[in-house]
């Protein structure tokens, strides 16, 4: 019997804890690519005279948007280094919405918290069950998943939130009575100075006073202990043995059980983290974005952070940079609509323009030549019309996440093992 793509194992072994790996970018690049967008951003707005681009109400939006997407991303991201393809973030993270709306008005935002986590790692427990114990197809796995999780919260929603107490607080078969709110923080001596920094519109220094002085202003405690999941989640995952176990699940299994490694439990394990993650996504917008759950809130922010995930190249350094991207657009048109909208065009012209040099430079000839039209098409857009259209608004984060990730394609290099289906015993 011919073996299944699905059923193969992969060639390569992980590498060895000493071995010399492939680095991502340095510091160094890292930081001048920074530098170079924030010039790029002020340079935009003096030009525009779109002084919202880089305000700290437009970064305050969007870093309140890119948690539950980076969260979901995330949550990807633990199990797909695991070799579990995650489809079913989205699902997971409708299960934590429910469970910190349900918990969150009965008790406190701080139960209901660790609820939407639970609910989520129950989600996560589900699809690890189908695919690690009964080699489940990893996607058809996550679709129901994502099917039975709309269903039960639905059912649930009608069942807990329509009579009774619930009823008289607010409650109804869309949504669930409010919660209290959870503490924020914000340096206010340092947040005024640098909102009176950003009032005068200098070049570059305003900007970089909007941009801290959202990043420090009304933060919630949950987007704080989301950067610090993305730090412990760096660290665990390459800095550890307990991480380099679990990645060399995601490259090879095989090889992984030789070495000793239980590669059910770590499988099982990664799942798990990756649904309460998911969770957690979903209990920030019940919790911190709405103080409420709502049917249809997630918004398909589980699929958004699989996007991320890919653009980050299985990363979470460049996971948190697509999170940011994808929420600063979708920031950007809810907050300013199409005027501020047909400024990013210009942004859109300078970056398109700058890849289809380097595209020529490395001797892409039909990609440069395209990269090239598409900013001409753009500037023309852009010299044409004063306002973006209030329907392509709405659709800019969609736009955006295809645009990167069309361009990043080339450069994504996913776990060798990811969806592969795996057996107990390969390794003997």
């Amino acid at each position: 019997m011919t073996a299944t793509m699905t059923d193969a194992p992969p060639p390569a072994a992980p590498k060895a804890p000493g071995a010399p790996q492939r680095s991502g970018r340095s510091p160094g690049l890292t930081l001048m690519i920074v530098a170079g967008a924030l010039l790029l951003l002020a340079a935009v707005r003096v030009i525009t005279g779109a002084n919202q681009l880089d305000s700290a109400g437009q970064v305050a939006a969007a870093l309140a948007l890119a948690v539950p997407i980076g969260l979901a991303g995330l949550a990807g991201l633990w199990s797909e280094r695991a070799g579990v393809v995650n489809i079913g973030l989205e699902g997971m993270m409708i299960l934590g919405t429910f469970g910190a709306g349900w918990i969150g008005w009965q008790s406190s935002p701080w139960l209901g918290l660790l609820c939407g986590i639970g609910f989520g790692v129950l989600g996560g427990l589900v699809h690890a069950v189908a695919t690690v114990t009964f080699g489940v197809d990893h996607i058809v796995s996550g679709v129901a998943v994502n099917l039975l999780a709309l269903g039960a919260t639905q059912y649930l929603a009608k069942l807990f939130f329509a009579g009774g107490t619930a009823a008289e607080a607010g409650g109804n078969p869309k949504q669930s009575p409010p919660a209290d709110s959870l503490p924020d923080v914000t340096l206010p001596g340092l947040s005024d100075a640098l909102v009176s920094v950003e009032k005068h519109h200098w070049f570059l220094v305003s900007d970089l006073a909007g941009i801290i002085g959202g990043l420090i202003t009304n933060l919630s405690v949950v987007t704080i202990l989301a950067v610090l999941l993305f730090v412990a989640s760096w660290w665990l995952l390459w800095r550890t043995p307990f991480g380099l176990r679990l990645r060399s699940c995601g490259e090879n299994p095989t090889a992984a059980e030789s070495l000793g490694v239980n590669v059910y439990r770590y499988k099982y394990a990664a799942v798990a983290v990756s649904g309460g993650l998911a969770g957690l996504g979903g209990a920030f917008l019940a919790l911190v974005t709405s103080h409420t759950y709502l049917e249809g809130q997630t918004g398909g922010r589980g699929y958004i952070g699989l996007a991320a995930m890919i653009f980050g190249n299985w990363r979470p350094g460049g996971l948190a940079m697509g999170a940011g991207l994808f929420g600063y657009s979708d920031a950007l048109q809810l907050r300013n609509g199409g005027v501020t909208v047909h400024a990013l065009l210009l942004l859109l012209v300078v970056l398109l323009a700058l890849l289809a040099g380097w595209k020529l430079y490395k001797k892409a000839l039909w990609q440069g030549v395209i990269s090239a039209v598409m900013a001409a098409l753009v500037l023309v857009w852009y010299l044409l019309t004063d306002e973006v259209p209030s329907d392509f608004v709405g659709a800019t984060p969609y736009v955006v996440t295809l645009l990167v990730l069309s361009l990043s394609a080339q450069r994504l290099r996913m776990p060798k093992a990811d969806g592969m289906r795996y057996r107990k015993g390969q390794g003997k």
